[in-house]
C-alpha cells in the first residue's frame, strides 16, 4: 500500500482547516499558500471531501471551506479511504466477501489479513485533532534561548 499525493494532500488540507477552524470559512488559495500545494490540485480533492459531508462550503466573497464537525470526529483512516479507496495491502482483500479463488488454499492470506487489520486499526485510531495536538506539542518543545 502506498498513499498517493491525493491522500497526503487531503490530509494536509483538512489539518489546515482544523488548525484555522476558528477563522470561519477558509479560502482554498489560503490553504494552498500555507501548505505549498497548488490550488488546482486542491480543487480536485474538494469534490471527494464534499460528497462525504466532511466539508461545509460557502460561496461568494467570504466563501471558502470549513470542517463540518470538530477535528476529533475525523480519522486518518476515514480520510484515506475516501481519497485512496481501499487500504488493503493486496488486491484480494479489497472486496467483501473475499472473492479470491485461492482463499482456502492460500498460505499467505492470514498474513495479509493481519496486516490489513493493523493498518486499519492504526489509521482509525488517529484523528485530525490528534495530529494537531502532536504538531502543537512538537512546536512547544522546539525552542531555544
Amino acid at each position: 500500500m502506498k498513499i498517493s499525493t491525493k491522500g497526503r494532500y487531503a490530509l494536509r488540507m483538512l489539518i489546515d482547516l482544523a488548525e484555522h477552524q476558528n477563522n470561519g470559512f477558509i479560502a482554498l488559495k489560503d490553504i494552498a499558500a500555507r501548505q505549498g500545494i497548488s490550488k488546482k490540485y486542491l480543487e480536485q480533492i474538494v469534490p471527494v471531501l464534499n460528497r462525504s459531508d466532511i466539508l461545509q462550503t460557502n460561496r461568494g466573497f467570504q466563501g471558502g471551506y470549513k470542517l463540518a464537525k470538530s477535528p476529533d470526529h475525523y480519522t486518518v483512516g476515514q480520510i484515506l479511504r475516501l481519497t485512496e479507496g481501499s487500504l488493503a495491502p493486496v488486491a484480494c482483500l479489497e472486496h467483501e466477501p473475499l472473492e479470491c479463488e485461492r482463499k482456502y488454499d492460500c498460505a499467505t492470506l492470514p498474513l495479509w489479513q493481519g496486516l490489513y487489520k493493523v493498518i486499519n486499526e492504526y489509521l482509525d485510531g488517529i484523528t485530525l485533532q490528534d495530529l494537531l495536538d502532536q504538531q502543537k506539542e512538537h512546536y512547544a518543545n522546539d525552542y531555544s534561548i
